[in-house]
């Protein structure tokens, strides 16, 4: 009888039949269980997220195999052989709740390292680059990934019509409707940090990576034309696999590798190296391996430690810290208020960073150079049969939406590849000629004849 679980409250007082005001009376206010469980049940639940609300989740634990610690004081990537506990969560990026896992859409790889000192949360997503590189469209952009606020259905048209008004998420529209849009599972699919970071060490001396987690199995995406039939039969797949690998000792394990570049390298480069609308050409900044993440553990308790588990950009630890990406700047500033006291430590303290300029308010406008790497991803990178099928996603998808939605987002494809352009428009059995016309104008003459 020892080893007897017994229910108990809050406090530790084991439960026994409430006093009532006699045998058939009124439960009494004064009696904490009848009024401390429902209360505890009213508010067990929390609001769902307003992006990555539904995911899966487990702990596992990082280990280092190469020593940076010349670049970063941060102990996590310290001597190699050194081990840190962590907990990673995946879900989709604007589905819901209960979302079906194999559909097309980012994925969030997020991954909490718990450290010798504190905390530090890298928020990252299955795919290098974002759709906007302002903080500013971000609520205007998330909410064309949920319902219509009128029918209370998906949008086709209130999605297209967003994307076609912001150039620069045409490279993050290739990489989406192409194979990486739908991988078979989270353990075979790859994570990046998308933004970038500051590094320092012990002398202030710092440099600007980017993180890159590599799957152990490599990418997988299911057969083309099979990539969203899963969600039919089992919605939640891919948590399931993940849950049950874990079971059964396949533990999910990735490589961690980082890109680098020096203050000197970013002030040469021909774009902004902080734009997450851009991937850093792995040519001029290779891939260097850091460590190894293995997730060994599945959670006792999904609310517990995946529906509470919170991730926070700005939970930083001494030698990490943030670039100038305006978008990366937005997302800390929610939780970057909390992280200081009154007098913070200086071992928190990063180094200071050259910025010169005039503050003024500013558009981020479109450029030529937001359609070179959309335009090099489609002629380099990807072969004939990922060609196909990038084409015939878009397609897929893009022909619910209205018309001129539909000319207005050919061109911006149209003008960062002729194939590219051309393909997706005939599939849509587009006027080339209109769309090539398009092509040609500026945003602001392409967006005012395609209203």
């Amino acid at each position: 009888m020892q080893n007897q679980k017994t229910l108990t409250t809050a406090n530790g007082n084991s439960v026994y039949g409430g006093p009532v005001s006699g045998s058939t009376g009124c439960t009494l206010v004064q009696d904490g269980p009848p009024i401390e469980k429902p209360a505890r049940f009213d508010r067990e639940r929390i609001p769902e997220r307003a992006v990555r609300a539904g995911g899966a989740g487990a702990f596992g634990y990082f280990k280092v195999t190469n020593d940076l610690s010349k670049y970063t004081r941060a102990r996590l990537f310290g001597k190699a052989g050194g081990k840190t506990e962590l907990f990673a969560r995946f879900s989709t990026d604007g589905g819901e709740r209960s979302p079906a896992d194999p559909v097309r859409d980012p994925r969030g790889f997020a991954v909490k390292f718990y450290t010798e000192e504190g905390n530090y949360d890298l928020v990252g997503s299955n795919m290098p680059v974002f759709f906007i590189r302002d903080a500013i469209k971000f609520p205007d952009f998330i909410r064309t990934r949920q319902r219509n606020s009128g029918s209370n259905l998906k949008d086709a048209t209130m999605f297209w019509d967003f994307l076609s008004l912001a150039p620069e998420s045409l490279h993050q529209v290739t990489i989406l409707f192409s194979d990486r849009g739908t991988p078979a599972s989270y353990q075979e699919m790859d994570g990046y940090s998308s933004h970038a970071f500051m590094w320092y060490n012990d002398r202030n001396e710092y440099v600007w990576v980017k993180y890159h987690f590599k799957a152990a199995t490599g990418f997988r995406a299911p057969d083309a034309g099979q990539a969203e039939e899963p969600a039919k039969a089992d919605p939640g797949l891919a948590a399931r696999k993940l849950y049950e690998a874990i079971e059964r000792g396949d533990f999910p394990k990735w490589k961690l590798y980082v890109q680098i570049m020096t203050p000197e390298q970013a002030k040469a480069s021909r774009f902004d190296p902080f734009d997450v609308t851009k991937v850093w050409y792995h040519a001029d900044f290779p891939l260097i391996e850091l460590g190894e993440m293995v997730l060994d553990r599945n959670p006792d308790h999904y609310f517990q430690n995946v529906g509470l588990a919170a991730f926070n950009p700005a939970n930083f630890v001494p030698g990490i810290g943030p670039s100038p990406d305006k978008l990366l700047l937005g997302r800390l500033f929610a939780g970057g208020d909390m992280q200081d006291g009154p007098e913070p430590g200086q071992a928190f303290t990063p180094p200071a960073i050259d910025i010169s300029g005039s503050i003024a308010r500013h558009d981020i406008d479109p450029e030529d150079i937001d359609f070179e790497q959309p335009g090099e991803l489609y002629r380099r990178v990807l072969g004939d049969k990922d060609k196909t099928h990038l084409v015939a996603n878009i397609a897929g998808h893009l022909c619910y939406a209205k018309k001129n939605i539909q000319l207005r987002q050919c061109a911006l494809f149209y003008k960062a590849d002729r194939e590219y352009g051309t393909r997706v428009a005939n599939a849509l059995r587009l006027e080339l000629d209109t769309v090539r016309h398009l092509s040609m104008m500026s945003q602001d003459q392409r967006v005012k004849l395609t209203l």
